[in-house]
């Protein structure tokens, strides 16, 4: 597969990833009285913007990648609904958020250093800077645990 094809679908799926599951978190937690939800919300800009970034950088390079499977998604949303039904604490919301930001993480690291000699500059750039967010997603929510 072309590495620029790779690190942008990834880049991708996991920003599309990331504002699905943040919208189903803010909606689990609508009518709940947690402090992290502008946290969250925050968050989903972020992922929103990185979401928007690489479909410029997509159709900039002419690739094709694959979105997120309807099945991931479906994943998603029945652990979303049985975490906050089991615990909407906003310590409980950080943990479980940053799992997930944390798998991302280490498969963007994983992927800058495989590819970082191979993939054009924009393209590095932007998972570069997508690292730097998801390690100050991590940051931040280590506040609420």
């Amino acid at each position: 597969m072309n590495e620029n094809l790779e690190l942008m679908e990834y880049l991708y799926q996991n920003s599309e990833m990331g504002v699905h599951t943040l919208t189903t978190l803010l909606k689990e937690l609508n009518d709940k009285d947690n402090k992290i939800k502008k946290l969250i919300e925050e968050q989903l800009k972020e992922y929103e913007k990185f979401r928007k970034e690489s479909e410029k950088i997509i159709k900039k390079h002419k690739l094709e990648p694959k979105g997120v499977s309807i099945m991931a998604k479906m994943g998603s949303n029945m652990g979303i609904k049985k975490e906050v039904k089991c615990d909407n604490s906003d310590s409980s919301i950080a943990r479980t958020v940053i799992e997930g930001v944390t798998m991302g993480l280490v498969e963007i690291e994983s992927k800058i250093k495989n590819y970082k000699d191979e993939v054009d500059n924009d393209i590095l750039k932007l998972a570069e800077e997508y690292k730097s967010a998801l390690d100050k997603q991590i940051k931040d929510l280590k506040e609420y645990l």
